[in-house]
């Protein structure tokens, strides 16, 4: 009998090695792998709360979470309904598995499943048939997880690939489209409803069957009690509370930065953003009822970013995502787009940084040509001398022009494109165009340039995560960025730059406020168009809506703005026009005194245009001349010749110049006894063929009259403009003849290679 049972045991123990030895070779040959199922991305707010998801093939969203992250409550309730020896056994519990077998064959019905937590999660990751080969293989995968994976590990699997009903997988998930907040937060009756929801998650779904899950709910606390898990008031407590949560709604918020960070980030779950929620919202607000107001198939683009830390803070990249006529689905924000006008402060900052201007500079808005490119003003008119802050401010083209000419195209664009403001255009070849669009760029890009002006001269490039350092590149002095800053500044607390880009394309408008950089783009994304669409009619106003609701943000948090002091290499000081230097309000070179801004105590003269420049006889600026006793200009070498300065302004201003600042009245009278030598530094130009608001009539039987014109003094190559239509290109004193068919008003224009202008009207009958 001894012997037998001896066998037996030798036999029983063969057996049970056998089935270890089988079990080890069948886990090297079909090892358990956790990645069966890919987890899907979530996008979060910097407050935690997901903004947007991107569902697995399937449609199911799994928002991982790690242990810590569940509340205890739940893991009372899931461990002792559903495994409450779940830390002792070694993945199947016999007892279990015998007990419902019992029950189910005694009732002629399944009353319970006997499967462990581990168990449970060996059939989430590796789904059966329900036979007995099926089991058996559960049974596998269930001890390959006990061996290679720690309690814990198997108890965060179960938590984020448990069914929760329709396509949502893992507590994580669950919670946040069930009630809305992270699983941290659940109540009590939440953490239990959700310990039980996935038992039968169609059935039990709370927001279609609020009854059958407080039942379920109820079921779960009765094994609480008995167990005496918790105490019987905790318990009483929870069982008043009915089950009511919102119908179950999907993060769906900034999708086209969700689309952007997965791309960017594809092998990371869970990307945590520096998106402002409440704030997102309201800028998706204000995009869907501006889109309302715009012309068709036109969306628009907001950016707000915190350039204390470069974080961004909202990102509307398209009026509607929904929108499929206003091309919804396409990302303006990082979309190549023609920036108008929105460069000229960077030329302008570079120029200060240069020593070329200060903030009150003598600029020509005049007419120019340059090669065959003819830039003029938005609104076609000019405005003669203005200041470097009138010209940005009211974003004149010509002086933009006249400053990138000095500064260089090439050195210009190479120092945007070292801080990642990359510019494209055909060719890729640097030109003065480009200060006034003619080149394309990001607005992310844009906006991370324009920190600059709010970071003490550093460029950061912007902080779309919280993994993401800041980092900072030198672009400008810290005084040359606090100047133009100011030139910007519309009101004490906004200070902005419009743009509108070739055929109202585009139109900008960019935005500094104490904290935040503010970037608005209107405009058709198939780039067509809009007629009447500019940025100081449709971008500005966004600018201000967002700008006010940034600063009533700032206001109920209590923070105060930060303070942007002058810098010490900064100074105040009056100069005079037209020298542009510090001249007292009494001398007679002071022509108009302006207050400026002066970095390094540089004060640069007066820049003149690169062809005046080119000819000393039309330069501006100080002129040494000799006069006599009588103050006639003479030689000097006359007798009681004795030296003069006095200050000139550039030629091409002429026509916008009171009538004792212009250079024939500066110039004294040449004294004919000992008059100076070689050609005067001054030849005025004039049209001869035609004078100012004349009539013209045709001959009898004739349709139309051609006029010859002469052209006289001035300098070099002469431009003939009709109507604001280049006619002809004239050599020195050579002819122009001008046909004329159309009856009414006409406007002619001459410019000479110096700068020089002459206008006429008249009109042809």
């Amino acid at each position: 009998m001894k012997k037998r049972l001896l066998k037996i045991l030798a036999l029983l123990l063969f057996v049970i090695l056998l089935l270890v030895g089988i079990f080890f070779v069948a886990d090297c040959l079909f090892p358990i792998s956790i990645a069966k199922q890919k987890n899907t991305q979530t996008i979060l707010a910097q407050d935690g709360t997901p903004l947007w998801r991107f569902a697995d093939e399937n449609g199911v969203w799994r928002y991982p979470i790690k242990l810590d992250e569940v509340p205890n409550d739940y893991l009372d309730a899931l461990l002792n309904y559903e495994d409450r020896y779940f830390y002792h056994h070694f993945g199947v519990n016999l007892a279990s598995l015998l007990r419902a077998a019992w029950q189910n064959i005694t009732n002629k019905k399944i009353i319970s499943g006997g499967s462990t937590i581990s168990m449970q999660v060996a059939r989430l990751l590796y789904p059966h048939d329900r036979t007995m080969i099926g089991k058996l293989k559960q049974m596998f995968r269930t001890l390959q997880l006990e061996l290679h994976f720690k309690k814990d590990e198997i108890l965060t699997l179960y938590i984020n690939h448990a069914p929760f009903g329709g396509t949502i997988e893992g507590l994580g998930a669950a919670s946040w489209s069930y009630f809305g907040k992270a699983p941290k937060a659940l109540t009590r009756s939440e953490s239990v409803l959700l310990a039980i929801l996935p038992q039968a998650p169609s059935r039990l779904r709370p927001d279609r069957y609020p009854e059958r899950a407080k039942k379920a709910r109820d079921k779960v606390l009765t094994r609480l009690s008995q167990y005496q898990i918790w105490s019987p008031d905790m318990i009483k407590q929870v069982q008043k509370e009915e089950v009511w949560v919102y119908p179950r709604k999907k993060p769906q918020l900034a999708p086209l930065l969700a689309r952007r960070l997965s791309q960017q980030y594809p092998n990371i779950d869970i990307i945590h953003s520096n998106i402002d929620l409440s704030l997102q919202y309201n800028l998706e607000d204000i995009a869907r009822n501006r889109k309302n107001q715009l012309p068709p198939k036109t969306s628009l683009a907001i950016l707000v970013v915190d350039h204390t830390d470069m974080t961004v803070k909202g990102y509307v990249g398209s009026a509607d995502f929904n929108d499929k006529e206003r091309f919804g689905q396409v990302d303006m924000i990082s979309a190549l787009r023609s920036p108008g006008s929105t460069l000229k402060p960077f030329i302008y900052a570079l120029a200060i940084d240069d020593g070329m201007i200060h903030s009150e500079s003598l600029l020509q808005d005049t007419p120019r040509i340059n090669s065959d490119y003819l830039p003029t003003n938005f609104d076609k008119s000019f405005y003669g001398p203005v200041s470097a802050s009138e010209a940005l401010k009211n974003s004149l083209n010509l002086p933009a022009v006249q400053l990138i000419e000095h500064y260089g195209p090439k050195r210009f664009t190479g120092n945007l494109v070292d801080i990642g403001l990359s510019l494209v255009s055909t060719g890729n070849n640097p030109n003065i165009s480009y200060i006034l669009g003619g080149a394309s760029l990001r607005m992310d890009n844009l906006v991370s340039a324009y920190s600059a002006f709010a970071r003490h001269g550093q460029v950061s490039p912007l902080r779309f995560t919280q993994i993401e350092p800041l980092l900072s590149k030198p672009f400008i002095s810290d005084g040359s960025a606090w100047i133009t800053r100011q030139m910007l500044i519309n009101n004490q607390q906004l200070a902005y730059k419009t743009g509108t880009s070739y055929g109202y394309r585009d139109a900008w408008a960019i935005g500094i406020n104490p904290r935040y950089l503010i970037g608005i783009w209107v405009g058709r994304p198939d780039g067509t168009p809009v007629v009447g669409q500019y940025g100081a009619i449709t971008a500005v106003p966004i600018l201000r809506q967002v700008n006010t609701l940034l600063l009533n943000k700032e206001r109920r948090l209590n923070r105060p703005l930060p303070v942007v002091t002058k810098p010490v290499t900064v100074t105040l000081h009056k100069i005079c026009w037209p020298s542009g230097q510090i001249l007292p309000i009494t001398d007679e070179n002071c022509h108009r005194q302006k207050s400026a801004w002066i970095l390094n105590n540089m004060v640069p003269p007066t820049l003149d245009t690169l062809a005046s420049l080119n000819n000393n006889i039309y330069r501006s600026g100080w002129a040494t001349i000799w006069v006599n006793d009588k103050g006639k200009r003479v030689s000097a070498d006359c007798n009681n010749a004795h030296k003069k300065q006095i200050a000139l302004w550039p030629i091409a201003l002429e026509n916008w110049l009171l009538p004792k600042e212009r250079r024939q009245s500066r110039l004294p009278e040449v004294d004919k006894n000992c008059p100076i030598l070689g050609k005067d530094t001054f030849s005025p130009l004039n049209i001869i063929g035609l004078r100012d608001k004349q009539l013209v009539k045709r001959l009898p039987g004739q349709k139309d009259v051609t006029i010859d014109l002469t052209p006289q003094g001035g300098n070099g190559d002469k431009w003939w403009f009709l109507d604001g239509e280049l006619i002809a290109h004239t050599h020195n004193e050579q002819k122009a003849s001008l046909t004329i068919t159309q009856k009414g008003l006409h406007n002619l224009l001459l410019l000479d290679q110096s700068g020089q202008i002459v206008r006429m009207a008249f009109t042809f009958d």
